[in-house]
């Protein structure tokens, strides 16, 4: 899949709203590694589901965040908590140290070192580089393709770009929380790839 800059840029705007720099720039790198690696996307309408699940899970930037709250929201995360125990946290300060990273926020010393373990990244000692946009792809298109979150994959729900279940796959990530919303952005996006799409290799531009 290769995508034509402008179209997409333009039909984005038109089906979104406008853009700020930033916003170009991480949906650019996004689409970037999305035509480099074809592996990660098999059809169109998984992008466009990965590109909506982003866009909401990032609060529209398009780049790597970080969960919100000052550190004593983490404390309910923290090892011996329920929570804290579920996550696989062990240490003091776990909660906060392993709190929400990324384009699709990976949570806790247990989630950390088996994603950094699957992609031989030291994530338990230095868990900011989740917040590399590199890194954090990585993260969040094999986690979605391989079942990494919660071990249902993107190809359950849409094996093809012929009728996509777009609402349903949101299982991926996050039970179905905020799935319709998600599953509206993910049709809108699908649009938006479609009218950009071409055969040829085109320069980033917006």
């Amino acid at each position: 899949m290769r995508f034509e800059r402008d179209t997409f840029f333009a039909q984005f705007r038109q089906n979104f709203g406008p853009l700020v720099q930033t916003q170009v720039d991480g949906l650019n790198f996004i689409l970037g590694r999305a035509e480099d690696d074809a592996d990660d996307w098999t059809n169109l309408c998984q992008l466009s589901y990965g590109l909506a699940t982003f866009m909401w899970e990032t609060a529209h930037h398009f780049t790597p965040i970080t969960e919100f709250g000052q550190p004593s929201y983490f404390d309910k995360y923290d090892a011996g908590t329920p929570i804290g125990k579920m996550l696989g946290n062990t240490q003091p300060g776990d909660g906060f140290r392993f709190r929400g990273r990324g384009y699709v926020q990976i949570t806790g010393r247990a989630n950390y070192q088996r994603i950094g373990s699957l992609l031989a990244v030291d994530l338990i000692g230095n868990p900011e580089q989740a917040l590399d946009p590199a890194i954090a792809y990585r993260i969040a298109a094999g986690g979605m393709q391989h079942g990494w979150f919660t071990g249902r994959k993107l190809a359950q729900y849409i094996p093809s770009d012929s009728g996509p279940q777009f609402q349903p796959a949101r299982q991926i990530i996050n039970g179905m929380d905020h799935a319709s919303d998600i599953a509206a952005l993910a049709v809108k996006m699908e649009a938006t790839l479609r009218a950009a799409e071409t055969d040829a290799a085109d320069g980033a531009s917006a």
